[in-house]
């Protein structure tokens, strides 16, 4: 009885959330909206395949505005204050990406990454975030998990193609002999705080301080917010 009634309440709120979508309209312009709209389709795996979300100069195009700072960061803020529990408007400086990511539990995000998909993820994560590695090879990824799984290599592979289908790593050009990759904006962001929190400790078999967990992963004032696992 209390079960059903504490799921009755939670059922209401969440019922009642629905409306904040309607806010989009208090903070934006139509342009705005416009916009927000077109960066959330181009976000799309099965629309722009390689290329997910628009570069800051096609957003600034959008909104009839060039490199005014003030104004696009106040965009940004506008929409994840008005959309923020079900999606994220991220801007990747170093990447020069905007895109529109969708917050999912992390159940449900267990469906879509399998557990080799989740550990090349980490590596890649950790190569490139932390020892700031530009790119990962293929050959690292085999020799750190294909003697692990039977059939290392294909499974290795298939997680790989995976995370190209979400937009979470790209292919990265070397030569025809060397086969790398490297993470994309949604890649960098999907990995939340308390996630990477929780998996350091579980390392280390100690408890730490967040600051000590950002600080290892560089993530002071890096993105806005959590991640999405």
């Amino acid at each position: 009885m209390t079960t059903e009634n504490s799921t009755s309440k939670n059922d209401n709120n969440e019922d009642l959330s629905l409306n904040s979508l309607q806010t989009l309209r208090s903070v934006l312009t139509s342009r705005e909206e416009q916009a927000f709209m077109s960066i959330l389709f181009s976000s799309s795996a099965t629309i722009r395949a390689n290329n997910f979300g628009l570069s800051r100069k096609e957003v600034e195009k959008l909104l009839e505005v060039t490199r005014n700072d003030a104004y696009f960061f106040s965009f940004l803020s506008r929409v994840n204050q008005a959309v923020g529990r079900y999606y994220r408007l991220i801007y990747d400086e170093e990447r020069d990406q905007v895109v529109v990511m969708l917050r999912v539990p992390a159940r449900s995000a267990r469906h879509t990454l399998s557990e080799e998909s989740l550990a090349v993820l980490l590596f890649m994560f950790y190569q490139q975030e932390v020892l700031k590695h530009e790119f990962t090879l293929l050959t690292q990824l085999l020799e750190a998990f294909g003697h692990e799984v039977k059939k290392g290599s294909r499974r290795i592979q298939l997680a790989i193609d995976t995370l190209r289908k979400i937009g979470a790593v790209e292919p990265h050009q070397l030569s025809e002999q060397e086969e790398a990759y490297r993470l994309t904006v949604i890649g960098v962001n999907m990995f939340s705080d308390s996630f990477l929190h929780r998996m350091v400790e579980f390392s280390h078999s100690s408890q730490l301080s967040k600051e000590d967990v950002m600080k290892f992963f560089n993530r002071y004032n890096l993105y806005e917010g959590e991640g999405f696992l």
